[in-house]
């Protein structure tokens, strides 16, 4: 083993000195995200808030402005308060964002996300000058709204604490789980207003109900017992059986049938509601991530007072003259370990230090590997989506038809739908890599 002091390492490191450094880094981290919760909870607010508003904005424009014209003035005024407390929870955490930035994507997010608000009072006079029709307005709805879902995402790829991680998890499937739901709302309120559903709508209609399930499943692997217990209930409600019949309607009547037109309100009412308790599944999660920042942060916090006083108390214990063993893990064996010699510590505070890093490396190990099953889910959510992207732009198709397409290839070759996202993009590398070695091979003729 190399025992040889580096110029930049100073004599005074000592290995007790990073195994404080370790646990302070951790709680700098759980205070981050105990900062960060204010943040969640703002942008869950504000996207139910959008989704409400969305829903308002298709009844007043659909309707020639006619109906809930009062109703989303009050919708609108609500969302203002929203949109003001998301503002001021990032700006409460913007010193931690910038100056210790942990993820560029995260940043990123943000910006898009606050660009898309700086429009909302130009959407909002379009909407009531009638000048946006009711795609126009439901698109930019929806691209909002899903780049304020995206830094939640964005936020639980950072978080370092597998419990917490999983909350984060839970909830970002939840809280798309939902959008999905309102855009099955706002599909299916076209069709049911218009008599009749012609099939692309009920492929839509197809894909969203589809699209939710996909979400609802990864929640339960990572949701805590409060939530699950309401989705129970939720699932339970009569209104489902109503729900799923109304479905039925949508996807089999054909577009030369006709609907009665009054089912209209009868599905929005129904889509509502479902959304609504979806929110409150959605808050048990935030309320559970920011108890548990709490704990995790209560608990670190005593750790490190322990440790301290530990290492304090085999200082004093230690013989000045007595060489000390610096040890390390070398991840086969605990006993064989390599060792030099260092300068003011003990035998017996060596040894004890030992003990120390050996508990906070088996402690971290177990961390990471709890933490795998998070990031996992977080990464197939990322590549299915850049999955469809790469569909909508080769095959020149819609969001959908990307989709769809995405899930016949996964039924046909009986793959898991992240499985063939990987070998999508696996394979646009490839060819990207020769379709790039070729022109650099012309251009050398």
């Amino acid at each position: 083993m190399n025992t040889q002091r580096h110029p930049h390492v100073t004599a005074a490191a000592t290995a007790a000195d990073f195994l404080i450094a370790s646990r302070q880094c951790e709680i700098r981290n759980l205070e981050h995200f105990l900062r960060m919760g204010r943040l969640v909870q703002s942008v869950g607010n504000l996207v139910h808030g959008l989704q409400r508003e969305r829903g308002a904005t298709n009844l007043f424009l659909g309707s020639g402005c006619q109906r809930f014209a009062r109703e989303r003035v009050l919708v609108l005024q609500a969302n203002d308060d929203l949109v003001s407390a998301f503002r001021q929870a990032l700006a409460d955490i913007q010193h931690d964002l910038t100056d210790h930035p942990v993820s560029s994507p995260l940043l990123g997010h943000i910006a898009g996300a606050l660009y898309c608000l700086d429009q909302l009072p130009e959407m909002r006079r379009r909407v009531s000058e009638q000048s946006a029709s009711v795609a126009d307005a439901t698109d930019w709805y929806c691209d909002t709204i899903h780049k304020l879902i995206t830094v939640v995402f964005e936020a639980a790829e950072t978080v370092a604490e597998p419990s917490i991680a999983g909350l984060l998890v839970a909830m970002v499937h939840v809280m798309n789980g939902k959008e999905y739901c309102g855009q099955e709302r706002a599909t299916g309120s076209a069709g049911f207003s218009s008599g009749q559903f012609d099939s692309a709508l009920s492929r839509r209609m197809m894909h969203l109900v589809e699209a939710q399930e996909r979400c609802f499943e990864v929640f339960v692997n990572f949701a805590h017992e409060e939530s699950l217990g309401l989705w129970q209930t939720l699932r339970a409600n009569p209104r489902e059986l109503e729900i799923e019949r109304m479905r039925q309607k949508a996807v089999s009547v054909g577009r030369f049938k006709t609907l009665d037109e009054g089912l209209a309100d009868h599905w929005f009412k129904l889509m509502t509601e479902r959304m609504d308790e979806l929110k409150k599944i959605e808050d048990s999660i935030e309320s559970a991530f920011h108890h548990r920042c709490v704990e995790r942060y209560t608990e670190a916090r005593q750790t490190l007072a322990h440790q301290e006083t530990l290492l304090a108390s085999l200082e004093q214990r230690s013989s000045p003259a007595t060489p000390v063993l610096v040890v390390c893990d070398n991840g086969v064996d605990a006993r064989a370990v390599d060792a030099w010699a260092g300068d003011g510590v003990g035998q017996q505070a060596g040894r004890s230090i030992f003990d120390l890093v050996q508990a906070q490396t088996r402690r971290l190990r177990q961390m990471s590997e709890e933490l795998q099953s998070a990031k996992e889910a977080l990464e197939d959510r990322r590549i299915q989506e850049k999955a469809v992207l790469l569909l909508m732009e080769h095959r020149n198709i819609s969001n959908d038809e990307a989709h769809r397409l995405l899930r016949k290839l996964a039924m046909d070759q009986g793959k898991r739908l992240p499985e063939v996202a990987r070998a999508l993009m696996s394979m646009s590398a490839v060819i990207g890599n020769q379709a790039a070695g070729l022109k650099s091979c012309r251009g050398t003729r």
